[in-house]
């Protein structure tokens, strides 16, 4: 019976061994910018999201509602298609696409300066 409180002492200590290693890990891990940096650019993302539906929602579909003759775009459809939604998303994709490919394009440019 001896034995068995032992295997379970020197198991447990084992556990503990490894769990602190981990914590310890993910310590290290929290602490290094990267995190630091990508948090804050999951923050700014959600804000600019919002930015970039009220510009599609507000001014650009109104807009092209306007010169198509109709009176809200997820309205469209095609039968018993309604695809009025999926171009509204489409454009909403296609502008943060462009201003994430001018962030990075300009990022790219001032590190090129840097190195010269």
């Amino acid at each position: 019976m001896r034995d068995y409180s032992l295997n379970i002492v020197i198991f447990a200590l084992k556990q503990q061994q490894i769990f602190m290693g981990i914590i310890t890990e993910f310590k290290e891990f929290i602490n290094k910018g990267n995190v630091i940096d990508l948090a804050v650019a999951v923050i700014l993302g959600g804000a600019f999201q919002s930015i970039v539906t009220s510009l599609v929602d507000d001014i650009i579909m109104p807009i092209i509602a306007m010169m198509g003759d109709f009176d809200k775009i997820e309205d469209l459809k095609a039968g018993p298609f309604t695809y009025g939604k999926f171009v509204a998303a489409t454009i909403k994709f296609l502008l943060v696409a462009f201003v994430l490919f001018m962030i990075v394009k300009t990022m790219n440019k001032a590190k090129e300066k840097a190195k010269i």
